[in-house]
Protein backbone atom coordinates (compact mmCIF):
# COMPACT_ATOMS: atom_id res chain seq x y z
CA UNK A 1 0.00 0.00 0.00
CA UNK A 2 3.00 2.32 0.16
CA UNK A 3 2.59 2.91 -3.57
CA UNK A 4 -0.92 4.22 -2.86
CA UNK A 5 0.48 6.70 -0.35
CA UNK A 6 2.93 7.98 -2.95
CA UNK A 7 0.32 7.98 -5.72
CA UNK A 8 -2.25 9.99 -3.77
CA UNK A 9 0.41 12.03 -1.92
CA UNK A 10 -1.23 11.22 1.41
CA UNK A 11 0.00 12.65 4.67
CA UNK A 12 1.28 10.21 7.30
CA UNK A 13 -1.96 10.65 9.22
CA UNK A 14 -4.05 10.07 6.09
CA UNK A 15 -2.05 6.96 5.19
CA UNK A 16 -2.48 5.53 8.68
CA UNK A 17 -6.19 6.28 8.50
CA UNK A 18 -6.44 4.51 5.15
CA UNK A 19 -4.76 1.40 6.61
CA UNK A 20 -7.16 1.47 9.55
CA UNK A 21 -10.02 1.76 7.07
CA UNK A 22 -8.80 -1.28 5.15
CA UNK A 23 -8.53 -3.28 8.38
CA UNK A 24 -12.05 -2.18 9.34
CA UNK A 25 -13.31 -3.23 5.90
CA UNK A 26 -11.76 -6.70 6.35
CA UNK A 27 -13.46 -7.07 9.75
CA UNK A 28 -16.73 -5.87 8.25
CA UNK A 29 -16.51 -8.44 5.44
CA UNK A 30 -15.79 -11.26 7.90
CA UNK A 31 -18.74 -10.15 10.01
CA UNK A 32 -20.91 -10.36 6.90
CA UNK A 33 -19.71 -13.91 6.18
CA UNK A 34 -19.86 -15.02 9.84
CA UNK A 35 -23.67 -15.51 9.92
CA UNK A 36 -23.39 -17.96 7.01
CA UNK A 37 -20.85 -20.01 8.96
CA UNK A 38 -23.19 -19.96 11.96
CA UNK A 39 -26.08 -20.99 9.68
CA UNK A 40 -24.00 -23.99 8.53
CA UNK A 41 -23.41 -25.04 12.14
CA UNK A 42 -27.13 -24.67 12.98
CA UNK A 43 -28.16 -26.70 9.92
CA UNK A 44 -25.57 -29.38 10.74
CA UNK A 45 -27.00 -29.66 14.27
CA UNK A 46 -30.52 -29.97 12.88
CA UNK A 47 -29.44 -32.63 10.36
CA UNK A 48 -27.27 -34.60 12.76
CA UNK A 49 -30.17 -36.65 14.25
CA UNK A 50 -31.20 -37.62 10.72
CA UNK A 51 -27.68 -38.60 9.71
CA UNK A 52 -26.43 -40.23 12.91
CA UNK A 53 -29.75 -41.19 14.41
CA UNK A 54 -28.94 -39.34 17.65
CA UNK A 55 -30.92 -36.70 19.56
CA UNK A 56 -30.98 -32.97 18.91
CA UNK A 57 -28.67 -31.02 21.22
CA UNK A 58 -30.98 -28.08 21.99
CA UNK A 59 -28.52 -26.46 24.36
CA UNK A 60 -25.89 -26.23 21.66
CA UNK A 61 -28.54 -25.07 19.17
CA UNK A 62 -29.54 -22.17 21.43
CA UNK A 63 -25.88 -21.38 21.86
CA UNK A 64 -25.48 -20.97 18.09
CA UNK A 65 -28.63 -18.86 17.91
CA UNK A 66 -27.08 -16.64 20.56
CA UNK A 67 -23.90 -16.51 18.47
CA UNK A 68 -25.98 -15.35 15.48
CA UNK A 69 -27.44 -12.48 17.53
CA UNK A 70 -23.96 -11.60 18.82
CA UNK A 71 -22.65 -11.64 15.23
CA UNK A 72 -25.38 -9.18 14.16
CA UNK A 73 -24.48 -6.82 17.04
CA UNK A 74 -20.78 -7.19 16.26
CA UNK A 75 -21.43 -6.36 12.61
CA UNK A 76 -23.25 -3.18 13.62
CA UNK A 77 -20.35 -1.94 15.73
CA UNK A 78 -17.72 -3.00 13.18
CA UNK A 79 -19.62 -1.29 10.33
CA UNK A 80 -19.97 1.90 12.42
CA UNK A 81 -16.26 1.77 13.16
CA UNK A 82 -15.49 1.22 9.47
CA UNK A 83 -17.60 4.25 8.53
CA UNK A 84 -15.81 6.43 11.06
CA UNK A 85 -12.34 5.28 10.06
CA UNK A 86 -12.84 5.46 6.29
CA UNK A 87 -15.19 8.35 5.59
CA UNK A 88 -13.96 10.68 8.32
CA UNK A 89 -10.32 10.14 7.32
CA UNK A 90 -11.15 10.56 3.62
CA UNK A 91 -13.00 13.84 4.12
CA UNK A 92 -10.31 15.20 6.45
CA UNK A 93 -7.49 14.25 4.08
CA UNK A 94 -9.14 15.75 0.98
CA UNK A 95 -9.78 18.94 2.93
CA UNK A 96 -6.03 19.11 3.50
CA UNK A 97 -5.38 18.40 -0.20
CA UNK A 98 -7.73 21.20 -1.30
CA UNK A 99 -6.04 23.65 1.07
CA UNK A 100 -2.62 22.47 -0.13
CA UNK A 101 -3.62 22.95 -3.78
CA UNK A 102 -5.07 26.40 -3.07
CA UNK A 103 -1.85 27.37 -1.28
CA UNK A 104 0.19 25.94 -4.17
CA UNK A 105 -1.77 27.97 -6.73
CA UNK A 106 -1.12 31.10 -4.70
CA UNK A 107 2.65 30.56 -5.01
CA UNK A 108 2.80 29.69 -8.71
CA UNK A 109 4.00 32.23 -11.30
CA UNK A 110 1.48 33.86 -13.64
CA UNK A 111 3.01 31.90 -16.53
CA UNK A 112 1.27 28.83 -15.09
CA UNK A 113 -2.13 30.53 -15.34
CA UNK A 114 -1.40 31.45 -18.94
CA UNK A 115 -1.12 27.72 -19.65
CA UNK A 116 -4.12 26.59 -17.63
CA UNK A 117 -7.77 27.45 -18.13
CA UNK A 118 -9.71 28.62 -15.07
CA UNK A 119 -12.29 25.85 -15.49
CA UNK A 120 -9.51 23.25 -15.44
CA UNK A 121 -8.12 24.63 -12.19
CA UNK A 122 -11.60 24.69 -10.69
CA UNK A 123 -11.97 21.04 -11.70
CA UNK A 124 -8.61 20.29 -10.04
CA UNK A 125 -9.70 21.75 -6.72
CA UNK A 126 -13.27 20.45 -6.75
CA UNK A 127 -13.69 17.53 -9.20
CA UNK A 128 -10.27 15.88 -8.93
CA UNK A 129 -10.19 16.28 -5.14
CA UNK A 130 -13.68 14.78 -5.02
CA UNK A 131 -12.37 11.82 -7.04
CA UNK A 132 -9.52 11.30 -4.56
CA UNK A 133 -12.05 11.61 -1.73
CA UNK A 134 -14.21 8.94 -3.37
CA UNK A 135 -11.18 6.68 -3.88
CA UNK A 136 -10.24 6.97 -0.21
CA UNK A 137 -13.74 6.61 1.21
CA UNK A 138 -15.42 4.11 -1.11
CA UNK A 139 -12.88 2.45 -3.40
CA UNK A 140 -9.60 1.64 -1.68
CA UNK A 141 -10.90 0.34 1.69
CA UNK A 142 -13.42 -1.95 -0.01
CA UNK A 143 -10.95 -2.89 -2.74
CA UNK A 144 -8.17 -3.91 -0.38
CA UNK A 145 -10.59 -5.16 2.27
CA UNK A 146 -12.42 -7.38 -0.23
CA UNK A 147 -9.16 -8.71 -1.68
CA UNK A 148 -7.72 -9.58 1.74
CA UNK A 149 -11.00 -11.16 2.88
CA UNK A 150 -11.28 -13.35 -0.21
CA UNK A 151 -7.63 -14.41 0.07
CA UNK A 152 -8.00 -15.42 3.73
CA UNK A 153 -11.30 -17.25 3.14
CA UNK A 154 -9.80 -19.03 0.14
CA UNK A 155 -6.86 -20.19 2.29
CA UNK A 156 -9.13 -21.37 5.11
CA UNK A 157 -11.39 -23.28 2.72
CA UNK A 158 -8.36 -24.84 1.03
CA UNK A 159 -7.24 -26.22 4.41
CA UNK A 160 -10.71 -27.64 4.93
CA UNK A 161 -10.99 -29.20 1.44
CA UNK A 162 -8.67 -28.00 -1.32
CA UNK A 163 -10.72 -29.70 -4.05
CA UNK A 164 -13.90 -27.82 -3.22
CA UNK A 165 -11.96 -24.58 -2.69
CA UNK A 166 -10.38 -25.01 -6.14
CA UNK A 167 -13.83 -25.53 -7.69
CA UNK A 168 -15.16 -22.48 -5.85
CA UNK A 169 -12.40 -20.16 -7.10
CA UNK A 170 -11.48 -21.81 -10.42
CA UNK A 171 -13.20 -19.12 -12.50
CA UNK A 172 -11.67 -16.27 -10.47
CA UNK A 173 -8.43 -15.82 -12.51
CA UNK A 174 -10.37 -15.60 -15.79
CA UNK A 175 -12.84 -13.09 -14.31
CA UNK A 176 -10.06 -10.92 -12.92
CA UNK A 177 -8.20 -11.16 -16.21
CA UNK A 178 -11.15 -9.48 -17.90
CA UNK A 179 -11.30 -6.78 -15.22
CA UNK A 180 -7.57 -6.07 -15.48
CA UNK A 181 -8.01 -5.73 -19.24
CA UNK A 182 -10.00 -2.56 -18.57
CA UNK A 183 -6.74 -0.92 -17.48
CA UNK A 184 -5.66 -1.16 -21.12
CA UNK A 185 -8.65 1.08 -21.95
CA UNK A 186 -7.15 4.02 -20.07
CA UNK A 187 -7.45 6.19 -23.19
CA UNK A 188 -11.25 5.91 -22.90
CA UNK A 189 -11.11 7.31 -19.38
CA UNK A 190 -8.80 10.13 -20.47
CA UNK A 191 -11.11 11.05 -23.35
CA UNK A 192 -14.10 11.00 -21.01
CA UNK A 193 -12.34 13.28 -18.49
CA UNK A 194 -11.24 15.63 -21.29
CA UNK A 195 -14.81 15.78 -22.59
CA UNK A 196 -16.01 16.83 -19.13
CA UNK A 197 -13.30 19.49 -18.96
CA UNK A 198 -14.35 20.84 -22.37
CA UNK A 199 -17.94 21.11 -21.16
CA UNK A 200 -16.82 22.95 -18.02
CA UNK A 201 -14.77 25.36 -20.14
CA UNK A 202 -17.63 26.04 -22.57
CA UNK A 203 -20.08 26.47 -19.71
CA UNK A 204 -17.83 28.96 -17.95
CA UNK A 205 -17.23 30.94 -21.16
CA UNK A 206 -20.96 31.01 -21.89
CA UNK A 207 -21.88 32.26 -18.40
CA UNK A 208 -19.05 34.81 -18.20
CA UNK A 209 -19.96 36.23 -21.59
CA UNK A 210 -23.74 36.12 -21.15
CA UNK A 211 -24.02 39.92 -21.35
CA UNK A 212 -22.21 39.98 -24.69
CA UNK A 213 -24.19 36.98 -25.91
CA UNK A 214 -27.48 38.73 -25.16
CA UNK A 215 -26.36 42.14 -26.41
CA UNK A 216 -25.22 40.88 -29.80
CA UNK A 217 -27.76 38.11 -30.30
CA UNK A 218 -25.15 35.34 -30.16
CA UNK A 219 -27.28 32.92 -28.09
CA UNK A 220 -27.64 30.44 -30.94
CA UNK A 221 -24.01 30.54 -31.99
CA UNK A 222 -22.49 30.38 -28.52
CA UNK A 223 -24.94 27.82 -27.17
CA UNK A 224 -24.14 25.68 -30.22
CA UNK A 225 -20.54 25.33 -29.01
CA UNK A 226 -21.82 24.32 -25.59
CA UNK A 227 -24.28 21.85 -27.13
CA UNK A 228 -21.48 20.34 -29.23
CA UNK A 229 -19.32 19.88 -26.11
CA UNK A 230 -22.25 18.29 -24.26
CA UNK A 231 -22.90 16.01 -27.23
CA UNK A 232 -19.29 14.84 -27.27
CA UNK A 233 -19.41 14.20 -23.53
CA UNK A 234 -22.60 12.18 -23.99
CA UNK A 235 -20.96 9.99 -26.64
CA UNK A 236 -17.79 9.52 -24.60
CA UNK A 237 -19.82 8.69 -21.46
CA UNK A 238 -21.89 6.06 -23.29
CA UNK A 239 -18.80 4.56 -24.94
CA UNK A 240 -16.88 4.48 -21.67
CA UNK A 241 -19.73 3.00 -19.60
CA UNK A 242 -20.76 0.51 -22.29
CA UNK A 243 -17.28 -0.94 -22.80
CA UNK A 244 -16.41 -1.06 -19.10
CA UNK A 245 -19.88 -2.38 -18.25
CA UNK A 246 -19.49 -5.18 -20.81
CA UNK A 247 -16.20 -6.32 -19.29
CA UNK A 248 -17.58 -6.21 -15.75
CA UNK A 249 -20.76 -8.09 -16.69
CA UNK A 250 -18.77 -10.80 -18.50
CA UNK A 251 -16.45 -11.13 -15.50
CA UNK A 252 -19.43 -11.53 -13.15
CA UNK A 253 -21.03 -14.16 -15.40
CA UNK A 254 -17.78 -16.14 -15.53
CA UNK A 255 -17.40 -15.86 -11.75
CA UNK A 256 -20.86 -17.36 -11.22
CA UNK A 257 -19.66 -20.49 -13.02
CA UNK A 258 -17.99 -21.30 -9.70
CA UNK A 259 -21.38 -22.13 -8.15
CA UNK A 260 -22.00 -24.72 -10.83
CA UNK A 261 -18.50 -26.15 -10.39
CA UNK A 262 -18.97 -26.39 -6.62
CA UNK A 263 -22.24 -28.27 -7.13
CA UNK A 264 -20.76 -30.59 -9.78
CA UNK A 265 -17.53 -31.37 -7.91
CA UNK A 266 -19.35 -31.61 -4.57
CA UNK A 267 -21.94 -34.11 -5.81
CA UNK A 268 -19.19 -36.14 -7.48
CA UNK A 269 -17.16 -36.24 -4.27
CA UNK A 270 -20.27 -36.94 -2.19
CA UNK A 271 -21.31 -39.92 -4.32
CA UNK A 272 -17.71 -41.13 -4.19
CA UNK A 273 -17.84 -41.04 -0.42
CA UNK A 274 -14.99 -38.55 -0.02
CA UNK A 275 -17.14 -35.59 1.05
CA UNK A 276 -19.77 -35.36 3.76
CA UNK A 277 -23.22 -33.87 3.09
CA UNK A 278 -22.56 -31.21 5.74
CA UNK A 279 -19.34 -30.14 4.00
CA UNK A 280 -21.15 -29.92 0.64
CA UNK A 281 -23.90 -27.84 2.23
CA UNK A 282 -21.30 -25.53 3.81
CA UNK A 283 -19.57 -24.88 0.47
CA UNK A 284 -22.90 -24.28 -1.29
CA UNK A 285 -23.96 -21.74 1.33
CA UNK A 286 -20.56 -20.01 1.36
CA UNK A 287 -20.45 -19.88 -2.45
CA UNK A 288 -23.58 -17.72 -2.38
CA UNK A 289 -21.96 -15.13 -0.10
CA UNK A 290 -18.23 -15.31 -0.85
CA UNK A 291 -18.74 -13.90 -4.33
CA UNK A 292 -20.20 -10.65 -2.93
CA UNK A 293 -16.83 -9.14 -1.87
CA UNK A 294 -15.28 -10.48 -5.09
CA UNK A 295 -17.93 -8.72 -7.16
CA UNK A 296 -17.32 -5.54 -5.17
CA UNK A 297 -13.59 -5.78 -5.96
CA UNK A 298 -14.27 -6.41 -9.66
CA UNK A 299 -16.60 -3.41 -9.78
CA UNK A 300 -14.19 -1.12 -7.97
CA UNK A 301 -11.05 -1.99 -9.97
CA UNK A 302 -12.21 -0.29 -13.23
CA UNK A 303 -13.42 2.65 -11.15
CA UNK A 304 -9.98 2.87 -9.56
CA UNK A 305 -8.29 2.81 -12.97
CA UNK A 306 -10.58 5.64 -14.09
CA UNK A 307 -9.85 7.64 -10.96
CA UNK A 308 -6.13 7.40 -11.77
CA UNK A 309 -6.72 9.89 -14.60
CA UNK A 310 -7.86 12.52 -12.09
CA UNK A 311 -5.12 11.49 -9.69
CA UNK A 312 -2.45 12.02 -12.36
CA UNK A 313 -3.87 15.45 -13.20
CA UNK A 314 -3.79 16.40 -9.54
CA UNK A 315 -0.25 15.03 -9.28
CA UNK A 316 0.88 17.23 -12.18
CA UNK A 317 -0.58 20.29 -10.47
CA UNK A 318 1.01 19.47 -7.14
CA UNK A 319 4.40 18.98 -8.83
CA UNK A 320 4.41 22.43 -10.46
CA UNK A 321 7.44 24.39 -9.31
CA UNK A 322 6.43 27.32 -7.08
CA UNK A 323 8.32 30.59 -6.81
CA UNK A 324 10.60 30.56 -3.77
CA UNK A 325 13.01 32.87 -1.98
CA UNK A 326 14.09 34.27 1.36
CA UNK A 327 10.98 34.64 3.52
CA UNK A 328 12.76 37.01 5.91
CA UNK A 329 14.39 39.29 3.35
CA UNK A 330 14.79 42.94 4.31
CA UNK A 331 15.29 45.74 1.80
CA UNK A 332 17.77 48.49 2.61
CA UNK A 333 16.03 50.99 0.33
CA UNK A 334 13.41 50.97 -2.42
CA UNK A 335 15.38 51.94 -5.50
CA UNK A 336 14.47 49.61 -8.38
CA UNK A 337 17.05 48.63 -10.99
CA UNK A 338 16.49 46.69 -14.21
CA UNK A 339 19.70 45.27 -15.68
CA UNK A 340 19.56 43.83 -19.20
CA UNK A 341 16.09 42.41 -18.58
CA UNK A 342 14.44 40.26 -21.28
CA UNK A 343 11.20 38.31 -21.09
CA UNK A 344 9.03 36.31 -23.49
CA UNK A 345 5.49 34.93 -23.61
CA UNK A 346 5.41 31.56 -25.38
CA UNK A 347 8.84 32.22 -26.92
CA UNK A 348 7.73 35.64 -28.27
CA UNK A 349 9.91 38.47 -26.90
CA UNK A 350 7.89 41.20 -25.18
CA UNK A 351 10.69 42.78 -23.11
CA UNK A 352 14.09 43.09 -24.77
CA UNK A 353 17.30 44.01 -22.95
CA UNK A 354 15.91 46.83 -20.79
CA UNK A 355 18.23 48.58 -18.34
CA UNK A 356 17.06 51.48 -16.19
CA UNK A 357 16.85 52.80 -12.63
CA UNK A 358 13.64 53.76 -10.83
CA UNK A 359 14.62 56.17 -8.03
CA UNK A 360 13.32 55.86 -4.49
CA UNK A 361 10.61 58.28 -3.32
CA UNK A 362 9.79 59.45 -6.81
CA UNK A 363 7.23 58.88 -9.56
CA UNK A 364 8.38 56.94 -12.62
CA UNK A 365 5.95 56.53 -15.51
CA UNK A 366 5.96 53.79 -18.16
CA UNK A 367 4.42 55.08 -21.38
CA UNK A 368 4.22 53.85 -24.95
CA UNK A 369 1.86 52.39 -27.55
CA UNK A 370 -0.40 49.45 -26.73
CA UNK A 371 1.61 46.23 -26.62
CA UNK A 372 4.88 48.03 -25.94
CA UNK A 373 5.53 46.08 -22.71
CA UNK A 374 4.55 48.65 -20.06
CA UNK A 375 2.34 46.35 -17.96
CA UNK A 376 4.69 43.39 -18.41
CA UNK A 377 7.66 45.43 -17.17
CA UNK A 378 5.78 46.55 -14.06
CA UNK A 379 4.66 43.02 -13.29
CA UNK A 380 8.18 41.69 -13.69
CA UNK A 381 9.19 44.18 -10.98
CA UNK A 382 6.44 42.69 -8.79
CA UNK A 383 7.76 39.21 -9.66
CA UNK A 384 4.51 37.98 -11.13
CA UNK A 385 6.92 36.27 -13.53
CA UNK A 386 10.66 35.66 -13.38
CA UNK A 387 12.76 37.32 -16.07
CA UNK A 388 14.27 35.16 -18.80
CA UNK A 389 17.54 37.12 -18.88
CA UNK A 390 19.08 39.83 -16.75
CA UNK A 391 18.03 40.75 -13.23
CA UNK A 392 15.79 43.12 -11.29
CA UNK A 393 17.12 44.59 -8.06
CA UNK A 394 15.29 46.38 -5.26
CA UNK A 395 17.54 47.98 -2.70
CA UNK A 396 20.46 46.21 -4.37
CA UNK A 397 18.92 42.75 -3.90
CA UNK A 398 17.84 40.43 -6.72
CA UNK A 399 14.10 39.87 -6.38
CA UNK A 400 14.53 36.23 -7.49
CA UNK A 401 16.14 35.67 -4.09
CA UNK A 402 13.12 37.10 -2.24
CA UNK A 403 10.03 35.06 -1.40
CA UNK A 404 7.14 36.41 -3.56
CA UNK A 405 4.87 36.99 -0.58
CA UNK A 406 7.66 38.77 1.27
CA UNK A 407 8.24 40.93 -1.81
CA UNK A 408 4.49 41.68 -1.99
CA UNK A 409 4.62 43.03 1.56
CA UNK A 410 6.69 45.92 0.20
CA UNK A 411 4.26 46.72 -2.63
CA UNK A 412 0.74 48.08 -3.14
CA UNK A 413 -1.18 47.80 -6.40
CA UNK A 414 -3.98 49.77 -7.99
CA UNK A 415 -5.06 48.12 -11.24
CA UNK A 416 -7.41 49.45 -13.88
CA UNK A 417 -9.47 46.26 -13.49
CA UNK A 418 -10.43 46.15 -9.82
CA UNK A 419 -11.22 42.81 -8.18
CA UNK A 420 -13.65 42.92 -5.26
CA UNK A 421 -15.21 40.07 -3.31
CA UNK A 422 -18.82 39.32 -2.47
CA UNK A 423 -18.39 40.59 1.05
CA UNK A 424 -18.84 43.78 3.06
CA UNK A 425 -17.12 47.04 2.14
CA UNK A 426 -15.24 46.80 5.44
CA UNK A 427 -13.79 43.37 4.67
CA UNK A 428 -12.93 44.32 1.08
CA UNK A 429 -10.82 47.23 2.35
CA UNK A 430 -9.34 45.15 5.18
CA UNK A 431 -7.71 42.89 2.56
CA UNK A 432 -5.02 45.59 2.41
CA UNK A 433 -3.92 44.85 5.95
CA UNK A 434 -4.79 41.72 7.86
CA UNK A 435 -6.09 42.54 11.32
CA UNK A 436 -6.60 46.25 10.61
CA UNK A 437 -8.86 48.02 13.10
CA UNK A 438 -12.10 49.68 12.06
CA UNK A 439 -10.54 53.07 12.85
CA UNK A 440 -7.68 52.39 10.44
CA UNK A 441 -10.16 51.36 7.73
CA UNK A 442 -12.23 54.54 8.21
CA UNK A 443 -9.06 56.65 7.92
CA UNK A 444 -7.96 54.87 4.70
CA UNK A 445 -11.46 55.27 3.22
CA UNK A 446 -11.47 59.00 3.96
CA UNK A 447 -8.07 59.45 2.32
CA UNK A 448 -9.33 57.46 -0.69
CA UNK A 449 -12.34 59.77 -1.06
CA UNK A 450 -14.83 56.93 -0.50
CA UNK A 451 -16.01 57.43 3.09
CA UNK A 452 -18.92 59.64 2.00
CA UNK A 453 -20.52 57.27 -0.50
CA UNK A 454 -19.93 54.25 1.78
CA UNK A 455 -21.84 55.87 4.65
CA UNK A 456 -24.75 56.56 2.28
CA UNK A 457 -25.08 52.82 1.52
CA UNK A 458 -27.89 50.83 3.28
CA UNK A 459 -25.61 49.30 5.94
CA UNK A 460 -22.65 51.60 5.59
CA UNK A 461 -19.34 49.77 5.86
CA UNK A 462 -21.20 46.50 6.54
CA UNK A 463 -23.04 46.62 3.19
CA UNK A 464 -22.57 43.57 0.97
CA UNK A 465 -21.37 44.75 -2.44
CA UNK A 466 -22.17 41.69 -4.57
CA UNK A 467 -19.95 39.58 -6.79
CA UNK A 468 -16.90 41.64 -7.83
CA UNK A 469 -18.59 44.77 -6.46
CA UNK A 470 -21.51 44.54 -8.89
CA UNK A 471 -23.57 47.07 -6.85
CA UNK A 472 -20.89 49.78 -7.17
CA UNK A 473 -19.95 52.14 -9.96
CA UNK A 474 -16.54 52.01 -11.63
CA UNK A 475 -15.29 55.05 -9.72
CA UNK A 476 -16.51 53.65 -6.38
CA UNK A 477 -14.82 50.33 -7.02
CA UNK A 478 -11.59 52.08 -7.93
CA UNK A 479 -11.61 54.21 -4.77
CA UNK A 480 -12.13 51.12 -2.58
CA UNK A 481 -9.10 49.61 -4.33
CA UNK A 482 -7.06 52.73 -3.47
CA UNK A 483 -8.29 52.52 0.14
CA UNK A 484 -6.84 49.01 0.28
CA UNK A 485 -3.50 50.28 -0.97
CA UNK A 486 -3.51 53.16 1.52
CA UNK A 487 -4.29 50.75 4.35
CA UNK A 488 -1.40 48.51 3.35
CA UNK A 489 0.99 51.50 3.52
CA UNK A 490 3.66 49.79 1.39
CA UNK A 491 6.79 51.74 0.32
CA UNK A 492 6.45 50.81 -3.37
CA UNK A 493 3.25 51.56 -5.32
CA UNK A 494 2.34 50.30 -8.79
CA UNK A 495 -0.49 52.13 -10.60
CA UNK A 496 -1.84 50.60 -13.81
CA UNK A 497 -3.75 53.53 -15.41
CA UNK A 498 -6.19 53.73 -12.53
CA UNK A 499 -8.21 56.60 -14.07
CA UNK A 500 -8.27 55.53 -17.72
CA UNK A 501 -11.97 54.63 -17.96
CA UNK A 502 -13.52 57.15 -15.57
CA UNK A 503 -15.62 60.24 -16.06
CA UNK A 504 -14.06 63.66 -15.17
CA UNK A 505 -15.75 63.91 -11.75
CA UNK A 506 -14.63 60.46 -10.64
CA UNK A 507 -11.19 61.04 -12.15
CA UNK A 508 -10.75 64.22 -10.08
CA UNK A 509 -11.69 62.37 -6.87
CA UNK A 510 -9.43 59.44 -7.65
CA UNK A 511 -6.51 61.70 -8.58
CA UNK A 512 -6.92 63.31 -5.14
CA UNK A 513 -6.89 59.83 -3.54
CA UNK A 514 -3.83 58.78 -5.54
CA UNK A 515 -1.98 61.94 -4.50
CA UNK A 516 -2.36 60.75 -0.87
CA UNK A 517 -1.24 57.24 -1.82
CA UNK A 518 2.01 58.22 -3.54
CA UNK A 519 3.36 60.64 -0.92
CA UNK A 520 6.94 59.69 -0.01
CA UNK A 521 6.81 56.36 -1.87
CA UNK A 522 8.55 54.78 -4.84
CA UNK A 523 5.82 54.96 -7.46
CA UNK A 524 5.60 53.21 -10.84
CA UNK A 525 2.78 54.46 -13.08
CA UNK A 526 1.58 52.81 -16.27
CA UNK A 527 -0.01 55.49 -18.42
CA UNK A 528 -1.73 55.68 -21.79
CA UNK A 529 -2.53 59.39 -21.63
CA UNK A 530 0.63 61.47 -21.84
CA UNK A 531 -0.89 64.49 -20.08
CA UNK A 532 -1.41 62.49 -16.86
CA UNK A 533 2.35 61.92 -16.39
CA UNK A 534 3.79 65.32 -17.26
CA UNK A 535 4.52 65.87 -13.58
CA UNK A 536 6.38 62.56 -13.12
CA UNK A 537 9.98 62.66 -11.89
CA UNK A 538 10.97 60.28 -14.66
CA UNK A 539 9.29 58.91 -17.79
CA UNK A 540 10.38 55.69 -19.49
CA UNK A 541 9.14 55.34 -23.06
CA UNK A 542 8.78 51.78 -24.32
CA UNK A 543 8.16 50.58 -27.84
CA UNK A 544 8.03 46.96 -28.99
CA UNK A 545 9.53 45.79 -25.68
CA UNK A 546 12.50 48.16 -25.82
CA UNK A 547 13.35 51.21 -23.75
CA UNK A 548 13.85 53.95 -26.37
CA UNK A 549 13.63 57.15 -24.32
CA UNK A 550 13.78 58.27 -20.71
CA UNK A 551 13.77 61.60 -18.91
CA UNK A 552 11.35 64.24 -17.65
CA UNK A 553 8.36 65.36 -19.72
CA UNK A 554 10.09 68.64 -20.58
CA UNK A 555 13.23 66.85 -21.76
CA UNK A 556 11.31 64.33 -23.87
CA UNK A 557 9.13 66.97 -25.51
CA UNK A 558 12.23 68.81 -26.76
CA UNK A 559 13.67 65.60 -28.29
CA UNK A 560 10.80 65.24 -30.77
CA UNK A 561 10.80 61.45 -30.26
CA UNK A 562 8.00 58.94 -29.67
CA UNK A 563 6.80 60.61 -26.45
CA UNK A 564 6.56 63.99 -28.16
CA UNK A 565 4.64 62.48 -31.08
CA UNK A 566 2.21 60.62 -28.80
CA UNK A 567 1.70 63.75 -26.69
CA UNK A 568 1.02 65.87 -29.79
CA UNK A 569 -1.47 63.34 -31.22
CA UNK A 570 -3.39 63.13 -27.92
CA UNK A 571 -3.49 66.93 -27.56
CA UNK A 572 -4.83 67.24 -31.10
CA UNK A 573 -7.43 64.57 -30.28
CA UNK A 574 -8.56 66.55 -27.22
CA UNK A 575 -8.80 69.72 -29.29
CA UNK A 576 -10.81 67.96 -31.99
CA UNK A 577 -13.15 66.54 -29.33
CA UNK A 578 -13.64 69.95 -27.75
CA UNK A 579 -14.30 71.49 -31.14
CA UNK A 580 -16.79 68.75 -32.00
CA UNK A 581 -18.69 69.26 -28.79
CA UNK A 582 -18.77 73.01 -29.24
Amino acid sequence: MFGIKKLLRLSDEGYKGLKRGVFAAVLSNFCMILPFGIAVMIISLLLKPLVDGGTLDTGQLWLWFGAAVAAAILYFFVYTNEYRKTYTVAYTETEKIRIEVAEKLRRLPLSFFNRKDLSELTTNIMGDCASIEHVMSHVLPNLFGGSITVTLVCALLAFYDWRMALALFAALPVAFGLILATKKLASLGERHVQAKLDVAEQMQEYLEGIKVVKAFGLAGEKSAALKDALGIMLKESIRFEAINGTFITLAMMILQVGIGLVTLVGVTLLTGGSLSPIALLMFLIISVKIYSPIIVVMTLLPEFFYMLVSTRRMQELREETPMTGDENAKLADYTVELKNVSFAYNNVDVIQNISMTIPQSGVTAFVGPSGSGKTTASRLIARFWDVREGEILIGGRNIRDIDPERLMSYMSFVFQDVVLFNDTVMNNIRIGKKGATDVEIYAAAKQAQCDEFIREMPDGYNTLIGENGSTLSGGERQRISIARALLKDAPIVLLDEATASLDPENETQIQAAISKLVEGRTVIVIAHRMRTVTGADKIAVLDDGRLIEEGTAAELLTQDGLFARLYKVQQESLGWTAGGIA
